[in-house]
């Protein structure tokens, strides 16, 4: 049986290779790694507002990746003290191409940047830095190491149905949800009250989640797009 084919959106940042430093397309292996894990093929997908229709034609379904805070404007905020590494290509492009891939009910899991860019492409938006709301950083408490934490699952949710009630997730955020988007329900809490996942219950599998499942030891959600990915795929054909 053939893999579905599923595109991860990458970073678009500098980076050095050897002696070389550029701007670079690029994503954390762990993405890669997880997909296959779960029986599904990577592709990568740079941020461009071109092609975004040969894109989708390409895929069974996306990975909406984690990454760099959202650009304020498109939510209509003034930027915080604290929001930081704003690249607006990456911000519209993914934006579209993750409208567009509604429009096809294509398969969507959205990883927390991702997740955050699902409810602004909604008409969500956000709240900049979550310590100004609860108080601490340990959605965050360390550049670069993850901060381990339960969620609390919304029963009746689709996230609910792949995970049970309660889950241990890995997080590295300091943004989170405000106003949820359009057509969107929240998914899953952590116990500090912080909105954890959301989803669009019209769609056949469109989840978001502030955390990171492909870090995880527990890849049942990244098992479900593929299936989802492959379903999608053999109704196309």
């Amino acid at each position: 049986m053939s893999k579905p084919i599923l595109g991860i959106t990458t970073y678009l940042t500098s980076a050095r290779f050897g002696t070389w430093e550029e701007d670079a397309a690029l994503i954390p292996a762990s993405y890669v790694r997880a997909v296959e894990a779960a029986g599904g093929r990577a592709l990568l997908v740079p941020p461009s507002m071109d092609g975004i229709e040969e894109t989708l034609d390409a895929l069974d379904g996306l990975l909406f990746s984690g990454g760099s805070d959202l650009d304020p404007e498109l939510y209509g905020q003034e930027t915080h003290a604290e929001t930081a590494n704003v690249v607006p290509e990456r911000d519209r492009a993914e934006i579209a191409l993750l409208q567009a891939a509604l429009e096809r009910d294509m398969p969507v899991l959205a990883v927390c940047r991702g997740s955050q860019v699902l409810n602004v492409a909604r008409g969500g938006d956000l709240v900049q830095h979550l310590p100004d709301v609860v108080g601490d950083e340990k959605h965050k408490h360390t550049p670069g190491v993850f901060a381990d934490h339960d969620v609390a699952l919304v029963s009746g949710t689709r996230v609910q149905q792949i995970l049970g009630d309660h889950a241990p997730v890995k997080s590295h955020h300091h943004q989170g949800y405000g106003q949820l988007g359009e057509g969107l329900r929240e998914a899953a809490r952590a116990d500090d009250g912080t909105i954890e996942a959301l989803e669009d219950p019209s769609r056949r599998f469109a989840l978001g989640v502030l955390w990171h499942p492909e870090a995880g030891d527990d890849l049942a959600l990244i098992e479900a797009l593929v299936e989802e990915a492959r379903a999608y795929r053999d109704e196309r054909r």
